[in-house]
């Protein structure tokens, strides 16, 4: 038996009542004019475009309500990822946070200067730099992951446990194959730097 969607209002489906579709009538404008044209996609790709500028936009007030920037949040993230002892080279930063070197090096110059993060010499290859997160730094990101993830958590309510399993799977596979067909496998923010 399928579970009920969760709602904070405990009603139904919010669509239910809306009226037409917007992304439905943009496909079948396109198909009314150009009979032929592929539309299949506009349902996906749409509400895909939209939700990343909904949730892009929501997470940037969330982070500018905690005082911390998308960039920020990302480089503390993963250096609490990490586990003990909460330090990675800037190559490696550099590789999880799917940005190029100069990008981490920026990045770290900037939560260094707000005593987010460290850096000392590395070991073992020259010009290695290690980046530690500081007290501050892990205390930072322990607050506003709760905070990010908590909202996130909250814009999700309207589809059952049930239905975000399946949701999660159905986008990991696109992901998977688009990237494979565009030749690029760099995960990464919407608008992110």
């Amino acid at each position: 038996m399928a579970s009920t969607p969760k709602h904070q209002d405990g009603h139904g489906d919010p669509a239910a009542g809306a009226g037409t579709d917007p992304v439905e009538e943009i496909a079948a404008a396109w198909q009314r004019e150009r009979p032929g044209t592929p539309v299949s996609s506009i349902g996906i790709v749409t509400p895909l475009w939209q939700l990343a500028k909904l949730f892009g936009d929501n997470r940037r007030r969330v982070l500018a309500r905690a005082g911390v920037d998308p960039a920020t949040l990302d480089l503390l993230s993963v250096l609490r990822r990490g586990g003990e002892p909460y330090a990675l080279t800037t190559r490696e930063l550099a590789r999880r946070c799917l940005v190029t070197a100069g990008a981490v090096s920026q990045r770290v110059a900037r939560a260094e200067r707000e005593g987010l993060v460290t850096r000392e010499p590395g070991e073992g290859r020259p010009r290695s730099v290690l980046v530690r997160l500081t007290a501050a730094g892990h205390e930072r990101v322990e607050a506003t992951v709760d905070q990010v993830l908590g909202r996130e958590t909250e814009l999700l309510d309207a589809l059952t446990d049930e239905q975000q399993d399946q949701l999660a799977g159905l986008l990991r596979i696109l992901l998977r194959d688009a990237q494979q067909r565009l030749g690029d496998d760099r995960i990464g923010q919407v608008g992110a730097d």
